[in-house]
């Protein structure tokens, strides 16, 4: 494990002297993540975090690289626009701004950047491990598996809930959807449950009956929303609230899920399942976590930027816990060392716990880290950890069903990047018996 928690060593420094000599000269951090659009709510919630996390590590004196004091300054810029408008975004914070670490969202705005950030050795982090592949080697996951965790909300389901046998599902089809379809895919088909119907649609797409009531004609027990964005999660919420269903919702994301229980009701949101607590969960206060007191966090975030928590809104800051464990480990900011320091420490205590580099079935690379990852319910209005499950336990037993459902979607690094690809998803809705 990387050392202590970031928390724990602010505390102990507050106790110490400062060995700050003035530096006037600063570490720069990027993050190129969506500020506007539909996936803002997976960028603005996280830079917010990271303005938390950044504040801490200054007013303590900023990071320690050979006996001197540096403080951190993070850097956003917006990835929510047109490719070459990104690439631009990149090439500042990478050639102008000299950035020691990039942090992205991930998807389809990082293939443009991947021969780039190569050249120049930056090490980079995304949210999805299925951006990551060998020739991208300084490209990392080490805060979010998506959707690999989404495993963990089904087998918890399968397990407790064994009444709920049929599920249908709905996935936009980009780099966010498509990856999320396979897992959930791979994970209904473990847990020997019924995939009683599968709609797949563009992501500017606006008619929600025409996803919804070809999921309802099958009678589903569990209606699935995959890793729909926000935007569209709760128009299906709110649809299927209206149409009368009577099942569970299942979803990678709830985000604001106090405003679709004003809009639909309680009952109906009751029992919904996804991955992503508040942190004011008192489940994390018994758990071995990168904060000592996420609720801390939690009630700093909500006290600066009230109404804004999403599931990324620790997930950056996260990120830069790891990071910074590294740089003061090996006492430079230099891309090779770094990245060493992070990979040969072994095990390394992620977001929920111990979890260790993983990917390389499917990436092509062990550049992912992998744990526990919590079942989250909605309980009485205010969604609660149900579980905390072991994702390399499913992939010990279940790891070769998710890289055919991946191959079969196109998912695969290697289907992904190569160059003369050119498979790609079947259409609109496939009825499953």
């Amino acid at each position: 494990m990387i050392g202590p928690s970031f928390a724990h060593r602010i505390a102990m420094r507050s106790l110490l002297p400062s060995y700050r000599v003035g530096m006037s000269e600063d570490i720069r951090i990027g993050m190129l993540v969506p500020l506007t659009g539909p996936a803002s709510t997976w960028g603005l919630p996280g830079l917010n975090g990271c303005r938390i996390w950044e504040d801490w590590l200054n007013s303590a004196g900023g990071a320690l690289i050979q006996g001197r004091r540096y403080p951190v300054r993070i850097i956003a810029e917006d990835s929510g626009h047109p490719p070459e408008q990104v690439i631009d975004a990149a090439r500042k914070l990478v050639l102008s701004d000299k950035v020691s670490l990039l942090m992205m969202l991930g998807g389809d705005s990082v293939a443009p950047l991947r021969g780039f950030l190569t050249e120049h050795k930056v090490l980079a982090s995304t949210l999805l491990p299925t951006d990551l592949s060998p020739d991208a080697r300084y490209l990392i996951a080490p805060s979010e598996i998506h959707p690999v965790y989404n495993v963990t909300g089904v087998s918890w389901l399968a397990r407790t809930r064994p009444e709920l046998r049929r599920i249908a599902l709905c996935s936009q089809r980009d780099a966010f959807g498509l990856p999320s379809l396979a897992t959930y895919r791979a994970a209904i088909k473990a847990s020997g449950l019924t995939l009683c119907a599968e709609v797949q649609y563009q992501p500017d797409q606006t008619d929600v009956a025409a996803i919804v009531d070809p999921m309802l004609a099958t009678k589903p027990d569990v209606l699935c929303w995959c890793t729909s964005y926000t935007p569209m999660v709760h128009a299906l919420t709110e649809y299927a609230h209206a149409a009368g269903f009577k099942g569970t919702l299942l979803s990678c994301t709830m985000d604001q899920y106090d405003s679709l229980i004003a809009r639909t009701s309680p009952e109906f949101m009751e029992g919904t399942v996804f991955q992503f607590p508040d942190f004011d969960d008192p489940a994390l206060t018994e758990k071995a976590f990168f904060f000592n007191q996420p609720s801390l966090f939690y009630s700093e975030y909500q006290r600066r930027f009230p109404g804004t928590w999403s599931a990324v809104s620790w997930e950056y800051a996260a990120i830069l816990d790891i990071w910074h464990a590294a740089v003061e480990k090996v006492g430079v900011l230099g891309t090779p060392s770094v990245m060493a320091a992070m990979k040969q420490m072994g095990k390394v205590s992620h977001a929920f716990g111990p979890a260790h580099w993983w990917g390389e079935s499917l990436f092509g690379i062990d550049n992912a880290l992998v744990g526990d990852w919590p079942v989250v319910s909605i309980k009485d209005s205010k969604a609660r950890i149900v579980s905390f499950e072991s994702v390399p336990d499913w992939l010990a037993m279940h790891e070769t069903v998710l890289f055919t459902e991946m191959a079969a979607l196109g998912q695969l690094w290697h289907q992904r990047f190569a160059r003369d690809t050119t498979a790609k998803p079947s259409e609109t809705s496939v009825p499953r018996l």
